[in-house]
């Protein structure tokens, strides 16, 4: 039965129109990451109108090819123009560019290709493993185990962001107030709709996504008054020499990183920047040579950049298990998944096992294709960066404009993308994290669903969602996720006074 599977996926990924999808979604992958302002995420967001109009694997193939690329090429204008192209490259973005400096730019994104693509397969490869098991485990879940995964999901995403807790919990709370708009909730009653019939059905997520990522970074560039950046080296080598040796001497540095990404990108709201960040100061820490950190060392380079792409893998383990997204990335796939009819949860690898067999394929095949697209896009970086953009920005803000209106085929979708997208800039101009928003809109309905369906079946009895074993384990983890921050204050305190 299994290698009849694996023979279905391997027809269905190896079909000549998904090959040429995966080719041309590197090449834009690769491009957006290398223009700084133009984010992996915001590459996904522009992606799903096109996916909009293919089949199920070809549109998620698109979506993970182009983020792999993506997360990768950020790391090009990071070390040519100390301006990093997407904020998973920004952890050792001065690392690279004072290599580069010091005449070592070859080094420096060889290093960032190379083991980002084994980051990314370290990544795959765990999800391949541990994705079947836990969806075999959570078909046991009912609605009382689901709604504490949401809050623990939400809870991780408050912990993980990298901006202040409170700015994360009121982005958070926007996010659950945009998914409560409509008639999408066990009372069928309208809520918020302020009297538009667009909106009885709800904010949709697709419109939504591209607003706050795509334009939102229109405006960011509209609004930004800085000089451009002049690239370093005009020229750059062989970018593939002394890789092995750098493998040899730092294999416990690609395995910690692999390992920290893959861990830190299953948890929700978390993500490759996040990871990136972890793992480069986790390197320092461990290094033989931490003083050298700083001054152009490629160590830190080696375990961060297989960090940012294993984290993306580990997102996907609990957005296919749970449907609850490990990243901005993974929450804009989920709506590409839900518009396929490949709705995310256990259920999805029991009845369509040759579409994730598929999926985990594509994984593979992306990381694959990213070391020789990623050695000619570095070989064609200094043309690449100079597109100008006056002529780039209008044509994504008509592509986006464009894309939101086929969707539904609704002036309403162009909207919303026109609001959203205000929303977002505003957000982040005032130090709110997106991310947080994002998370509570596609988790607030399965928030509410789980909770009300919860107390229907207990009559109104709370208590049962601590009496069930698997409920009763989850309600903890996430108390003690809620409490540590208070805990570590706690202890910090004790420590001060003693």
């Amino acid at each position: 039965m299994t290698s009849a599977i694996l023979l279905q996926a391997l027809g269905l990924v190896l079909d000549p129109y998904v090959l040429m999808v995966i080719f041309f979604s590197a090449l834009f992958g690769l491009f957006v990451g290398c223009i700084p302002g133009l984010t992996a995420t915001m590459a996904t967001a522009l992606l799903v109108p096109v996916t909009f109009f293919m089949p199920p694997i070809p549109a998620v193939a698109a979506i993970v090819t182009a983020t792999a690329m993506a997360i990768f090429s950020g790391d090009i204008p990071g070390a040519l123009l100390r301006i990093p192209g997407t904020p998973a490259s920004a952890a050792y973005t001065d690392e690279t560019y004072r290599m580069t400096l010091k005449g070592q730019a070859e080094l420096a994104l060889g290093a960032g290709l190379v083991f980002s693509a084994i980051g990314g397969l370290f990544g795959t490869f765990v999800m391949i493993l541990f994705a079947p098991a836990l969806a075999d485990f959570a078909l046991r879940f009912s609605s009382f185990e689901y709604f504490w995964l949401v809050v623990l999901g939400l809870s991780g995403a408050l912990i993980a962001s990298s901006a202040g807790r409170l700015k994360s919990a009121i982005s958070l709370l926007v996010g659950l107030l945009i998914a409560s708009v409509g008639m999408e909730n066990p009372a069928a009653h309208p809520r918020f709709t302020m009297g538009i019939n667009d909106l009885m059905g709800g904010v949709d997520l697709i419109p939504m996504m591209v607003g706050m990522f795509a334009i939102s970074e229109l405006l960011r560039y509209v609004t930004n008054m800085a000089p451009p950046a002049v690239i370093v080296t005009e020229k750059i080598g062989n970018i593939f020499a002394g890789m092995w040796q750098l493998t040899k001497k730092y294999p416990w540095q690609i395995l910690r990183g692999s390992t920290v990404g893959t861990v830190v990108g299953i948890q929700p709201g978390a993500g490759g920047d996040i990871a990136a960040w972890m793992s480069y100061a986790t390197s320092k820490k461990f290094s033989k040579e931490p003083e050298k950190f700083g001054t152009g060392h490629v160590e830190g380079v080696v375990e961060s950049g297989a960090a940012n792409n294993s984290a993306l893998a580990g997102a996907w383990i609990p957005a296919m298990v749970f449907g609850i997204p490990g990243d901005s990335i993974t929450a804009i796939a989920i709506g590409v998944l839900y518009m396929k009819n490949l709705n995310p949860g256990p259920t999805l690898f029991t009845n369509n096992p040759e579409n994730i067999y598929a999926i985990f394929m594509v994984f593979i095949l992306a990381n694959l294709v990213m070391i020789p697209l990623g050695w000619l896009t570095v070989k064609l970086a200094t043309k690449i960066l100079r597109v100008a953009s006056n002529i780039l920005m209008p044509s994504i803000l008509l592509f986006c404009i464009v894309g939101s209106f086929a969707i539904n085929n609704s002036v309403f979708g162009v909207t919303l993308i026109l609001f959203f997208g205000l929303l977002a800039f505003v957000l982040e101009e005032n130090g709110f994290p997106i991310a947080p928003a994002i998370l509570g809109v596609v988790l607030g309905k399965m928030l509410e669903e789980n909770f009300v369906t919860s107390m229907i079946k207990s009559d109104g009895d709370p208590l049962v969602f601590f009496t069930r074993p698997i409920a009763m384990w989850l309600a903890l983890a996430t108390f003690v996720v809620l409490l540590w921050p208070v805990g570590a204050w706690a202890v910090r305190k004790l420590r001060s006074l003693g």
